[in-house]
């Protein structure tokens, strides 16, 4: 009897499955997408994906695909953009249309439909606005953030300059420098290098940015209603996301106290000052930085790609790494003053030597993340 009950159960199982597989596919058949890879009942396309190396997975699709193909992640179609020429033509050429913010279920567990990067619609146009006039007020652009620039930079390469004859990675010195001229226009003070807070402010940013493109970052954001109440990895990045919060809250807190409204000292300020379709698109911008059509070798770090024949700088359109269109980096005039005054700075002051033989310096990205990650690395900073 009970072998009965027990091969009754598993039938019922397989012809719910077969009835769903046949209902499912009737109705994709009706939806008119761009094609892409054959994809599986409940899983989508999640086998041909690693959550490990998402975005290389899709560019490794694009080679077969082509330019605009769809996948299912799991269910839920998203159609993918690759290549310079394809993604310029949706964010630049015909932004109204594509430029809201894909569906993230993780960005919404954390943030809620707040800030700036997945908020949409009338909420991210009056924030983004703000924003940027918030910023132009307080020197982005002009000379007092260049000079603000100038003073970390100083900092830096004093800072650098006590390592003597010791080879050090500079990655880390680096984002405190990049980070201290943000929480000048955010904090409106800067920190020392060996301030607690700030280094705490530091070690949380990177963890959650490390959390969020992790494979369980990922996974989260394919099957966020199952693994968002599970315990281990999932709920670690939601602690880790809450230290973050309790930090910028005690700012807050801190700036509430001392707010005059007539006076903003910071970003903070002005934002405390009280006022009264849904397929996903996802750009591939690593298929733009690594476009063959424009870098004829774009697996290797070549300076070659930005040189022309005569070996003057020649401008390469599709090196887009602050993103394109409406949605493009709100910090991208900081980023390039600062990458600018700081390497300039530094290579006023020291000569650069490795550690290790220059053929043996491997500058390929880490494996295994979801982003262009360098590898750690140490070198030396020789006083001229």
């Amino acid at each position: 009897m009970e072998l009965g009950v027990t091969w009754s159960l598993i039938l019922a199982v397989i012809v719910s499955f077969l009835v769903y597989s046949f209902t499912w596919r009737r109705k994709l058949r009706k939806i008119n997408m761009p094609p892409g890879p054959p994809l599986y009942p409940l899983l989508g396309n999640m086998l041909q994906i690693s959550a490990k190396e998402f975005p290389q997975s899709l560019v490794k699709l694009s080679e077969k695909y082509g330019t605009v193909f769809t996948v299912y992640l799991p269910s839920k179609p998203a159609v993918i953009l690759s290549g310079y020429d394809c993604i310029k033509e949706a964010l630049l050429d015909n932004n109204e249309s594509f430029g809201a913010r894909g569906e993230s279920p993780l960005g919404y567990l954390l943030f809620k439909d707040y800030g700036v990067i997945f908020s949409n619609g009338e909420r991210w146009k009056q924030l983004r606005r703000f924003s940027l006039s918030c910023l132009r007020d307080f020197g982005m652009g002009k000379k007092s953030i260049e000079e603000r620039i100038q003073e970390e930079a100083r900092c830096l390469v004093e800072e650098l300059g006590k390592n003597g004859d010791t080879p050090m990675d500079p990655t880390y010195m680096l984002t405190l420098a990049v980070s201290n001229v943000i929480c000048t226009v955010v904090f409106g003070e800067r920190f020392d290098y060996k301030d607690e807070k700030f280094m705490t402010l530091i070690s949380l940013l990177k963890i959650v940015s490390r959390d969020f493109s992790s494979a369980w970052g990922i996974l989260l954001n394919l099957f966020p209603n199952t693994l968002s109440r599970l315990p281990g990895p999932p709920q670690r990045l939601f602690r880790n996301f809450d230290k973050l919060k309790a930090f910028v809250a005690e700012s807050l807190k801190s700036h509430q106290e001392t707010l005059n409204s007539d006076c903003p000292r910071d970003f903070i300020d002005c934002f405390l000052i009280k006022m009264e379709k849904d397929t996903i698109i996802f750009p591939l911008m690593t298929s733009v930085l690594k476009d063959p059509k424009y870098f004829n070798d774009p697996k290797q770090f070549d300076p070659a790609h930005f040189l022309d024949e005569n070996g003057s700088f020649k401008k390469n359109d599709a090196f887009q790494p602050f993103s394109i269109g409406k949605r493009s980096c709100l910090g991208e005039g900081l980023a390039r003053m600062e990458i600018f005054l700081f390497i300039t700075s530094i290579l006023q002051a020291f000569n650069l030597k490795s550690d290790t033989a220059p053929q043996d310096i491997d500058i390929t990205p880490e494996p295994d993340k979801n982003g262009a990650i360098p590898r750690t690395y140490k070198m030396y900073f020789v006083p001229k």
